[in-house]
């Protein structure tokens, strides 16, 4: 198992060394989908480590949902599709400096993201769960106090654990959810707070039959982000997003990428 799991996380890292690699692009400077489609070309940044919303094909090329989803946003706008690979931590830096015009990156709609960037409507829906040892005694966040807990560094679950949970519990952070979930078997914690997918796709190589979800910690919505200022292009996607929702081909990525049909919800406040 440990040999399985040293295997996910040296793809996560080559993935990760590819990014760095490949983030050296010209500046993005579209602020307008005029300016974009004088361009001729869409600008998105997608991460390539966070399956299955971001990863490497076969060919070494970002796949996944965000990039389908970002191919059918060029397809609609009708320009040519240029896919930058970012990472968690540098996703909205590089739009701040305007090396992409966008971002379709797994990034959950919080009010602290809000306040630096501008959220599209829904484009996707992921559970984070708390997962551990199926005797553990777990039924909800009041029982943390009791045991260890851990979470990807700055992780939608590290910043919501760290708010929700009571005061004293034991919350440590590793750098990725690989680590995270290795720190769980190899009982350094007792609980982690991770997503289904993630858990989905570790299941697909290992047994995680000791193993089980107490509970879910929240629903993470994803949107699509653009800097403060991009009316213009958040207006012209929103009204895509409307469009691919009721015609079925967001559905049809979900059902690809996810195995369940999109369900449409509210935007989060910010």
């Amino acid at each position: 198992m440990k040999a399985t799991f040293r295997t996910i996380s040296l793809s996560i890292a080559a993935a990760s060394l590819f990014v760095a690699i490949v983030l050296n692009g010209a500046p993005a400077h579209a602020q307008t989908v005029q300016q974009i489609k004088d361009r001729g070309k869409l600008v998105v940044g997608t991460l390539v480590d966070f399956p299955p919303f971001g990863i490497l094909d076969r060919q070494g090329k970002p796949d996944g949902y965000d990039s389908d989803l970002a191919r059918l946003i060029a397809k609609h706008m009708g320009v040519t599709l240029e896919i930058v690979p970012v990472s968690g931590p540098n996703r909205i830096p590089y739009l701040l400096t305007n090396k992409v015009d966008m971002l379709v990156a797994a990034l959950g709609i919080t009010p602290e993201r809000a306040k630096q960037v501008s959220f599209s409507d829904p484009s996707a829906t992921v559970d984070q769960v708390l997962y551990a040892r199926k005797e553990s005694k777990i039924n909800g966040i009041e029982d943390l106090l009791k045991f260890k807990v851990g979470v990807a560094r700055a992780s939608a679950q590290d910043i919501t654990l760290t708010r929700i949970s009571p005061q004293g519990t034991v919350i440590q952070r590793f750098e990725d959810d690989p680590s995270t979930l290795q720190a769980l078997l190899s009982k350094q914690v007792d609980a982690i707070a991770m997503s289904t997918l993630m858990i989905k796709e570790i299941a697909k190589v290992t047994s995680v039959e000791p193993y089980d979800i107490k509970f879910r910690v929240q629903r993470l919505v994803h949107g699509i982000a653009m800097r403060r200022g991009q009316d213009d292009l958040l207006n012209w996607v929103n009204e895509f997003l409307i469009t691919v929702k009721k015609n079925g081909e967001l559905n049809a990525i979900h059902q690809k990428w996810l195995g369940i049909d999109f369900v449409n919800v509210e935007k989060p406040p910010t």
